[in-house]
């Protein structure tokens, strides 16, 4: 069973550094608009979705072990609003990196099977 571990960097979404007042002195925050950065209000929390893309073995970086890039996963209606050029500029959020039984897809894994002939039902 392979792991799956990684970062995000949260400075790439729209938001703000602010020194706030605490019960116990100042405290560092980071404000996040939640419409500006399309966060989810689920019923149970508060999500950024996002998805991962696999890095092509052969332009990764040598000294790294990231095998995938994370982007922000957008709604079809969000998506919709954009120019195709907005949605390849949205900035990579982070990386992850598969340990243990990790095998990148191949072309093989990818080729159509045969069509059945015959339907079982």
């Amino acid at each position: 069973m392979s792991k799956i571990s990684g970062r995000i960097n949260l400075a790439q979404l729209t938001g703000a550094i602010r020194t706030m007042k605490g019960k116990d002195g100042d405290v560092d925050c980071f404000v996040l608009p939640i419409s500006t950065n399309n966060l989810y209000r689920g019923a149970k929390g508060l999500y950024l979705d996002i998805i991962a893309f696999e890095v092509d073995p052969a332009k990764r970086n040598t000294d790294s072990k990231d095998t995938h890039l994370v982007k922000q996963s957008l709604s079809k209606d969000a998506r919709a609003l954009m120019s195709e050029e907005e949605q390849r500029a949205m900035p990579i959020l982070g990386n992850l990196s598969v340990w243990g039984d990790y095998e990148p897809e191949t072309k093989a894994d990818l080729e159509t099977k045969p069509e059945i002939e015959d339907m079982p039902f």
